[in-house]
């Protein structure tokens, strides 16, 4: 029998000593460039886009993403297209492919499935590297899971709009995240077919997109290790979304699903995937995606996993509404946790709190849809604030804890909107 596998708690304690004393091998990156992308990410630096406003009218394109990107449906962020949340009103508990957010670190290649393969190979195997065609995929048994994809720096601008505090990276609101069902195998069955050892330790993920340049450094290929008791348990090969071939720009012609993990877990096109006897490290779990800060050891965290809690409402920022009309209020909120139990909305900026009504069954690795009745009276700027708790009975916070980068946000959002 394969040996009990470490808890996430645990592996991700472990994986921090690994690095701080570099007991593990640097996958495909110079340790010395790790060490420079760590000292880089302990200093906050000014949020890329923040002169403009969610609110302000965006770019009509973004470089490198294929599908339309009008204005009503997406802000665009530099590679990236954050989803406008009012645009997800009139849409069911899943996101459409046209309104689902991108997050690209360069442009989405064009792949022929005809011309894929994936490649898993690596001292984790039992035997020599095996490769599977789009065909021999998909004719594996099937499974399909409806989970949220969220960037770790989802609603990043609020550290600086709403706490006053400096931090870097793209200022996105609250629209990088979008839901969906998603069809295709199961990791753990790939895995075993290619003849996983009982010493795999880690699993690498690795992207068909172009290699990364930052200040001036190669990072290559976006790729991100998994500990080996993530990979054996719901991770998905997805190939599907939503019914349909994965577009483009998510993933095609396949894609890793991390459900509540990170949205940097879940790569985009891939292409091979190692699978290794020893702990693997990569720019994607040192110098980015990790904590730095006051709050942290000087290392920084142990490299993000579980995705955490937030609210949004489904309106517009600064939105009008007309006094003395009932309003059905709506929103989402989701938790890497667990399931999202309650969810509280006030209309005075905090004073007063009462519960939404849930539109769905909370599950693991999924939003829910919420609503509440509003009657405004009194003209003038409004606060709409919304907290969710989930069943480990975790509740947003009014204050979220800074880290240099803006990941993982999970305070309270105040929208403000306008009665007329």
């Amino acid at each position: 029998m394969r040996p009990v596998p470490p808890s996430e708690a645990a592996y991700d304690g472990m994986r921090l000593r690994q690095w701080s004393r570099g007991a593990a091998r640097s996958a495909g990156i110079d340790r010395r460039d790790l060490l420079k992308l760590v000292a880089a990410a302990s200093a906050a630096g000014p949020l890329a886009g923040l002169a403009a406003p969610a609110h302000a009218a965006p770019t009509a394109a973004a470089p490198g993403i294929m599908k339309p990107l009008p204005p009503e449906l997406f802000t665009v962020r530099g590679t990236n297209a954050e989803t406008n949340f009012a645009a997800l009103r009139t849409t069911g508990l899943l996101t459409p492919a046209d309104r689902f957010f991108v997050r690209n670190h360069t442009v989405t290649p064009r792949i022929d499935a005809a011309d894929w393969r994936l490649t898993v190979w690596g001292s984790g195997l039992g035997g020599p590297a095996v490769e599977f065609t789009y065909d021999e995929l998909r004719a594996l048994p099937s499974v399909s899971r409806t989970a949220f994809v969220e960037c770790a720096g989802n609603a990043r601008s609020y550290y600086t709009t709403q706490q006053n505090q400096q931090v870097s990276g793209t200022a996105w609101t609250l629209g990088a995240i979008g839901t969906a069902r998603w069809r295709g195998v199961r990791l753990v069955d790939v895995l075993r077919l290619a003849g996983i050892a009982r010493d795999a330790v880690d699993v690498l993920p690795r992207g068909l997109d172009d290699e990364v340049i930052s200040d001036g450094i190669d990072l290559g290929r976006v790729r991100r290790p998994l500990p080996v008791a993530k990979a054996l348990d719901d991770v998905l090969l997805a190939y599907e979304m939503n019914g349909e071939p994965l577009p483009p720009d998510h993933g095609h012609p396949v894609r890793l699903i991390v459900p509540s993990w990170v949205g940097i877990a879940n790569i985009k096109w891939v292409g091979d995937i190692e699978v290794c006897a020893e702990p693997l490290l990569s720019p994607w779990n040192t110098g980015l995606y990790r904590l730095f800060g006051p709050g942290y050891p000087p290392e920084g965290s142990a490299p993000l996993t579980r995705q955490t809690l937030k609210s949004a409402f489904e309106l517009t920022a600064g939105a009008s509404v007309p006094a003395h009309r009932r309003q059905v209020l709506t929103g989402r909120s989701g938790s890497g946790g667990a399931p999202v139990r309650t969810v509280e909305v006030s209309t005075d900026g905090g004073a007063r709190w009462r519960r939404a009504r849930l539109r769905d069954e909370p599950r693991s690795g999924s939003w829910v849809r919420w609503s509440a009745d509003w009657l405004p009276k009194e003209r003038g700027p409004a606060v709409l604030p919304a907290r969710a708790t989930d069943r480990t009975g975790r509740t947003q916070p009014d204050v979220a804890v800074r880290n240099t980068q803006g990941y993982l946000f999970d305070a309270v959002v105040r929208h403000e909107v306008q009665v007329v």
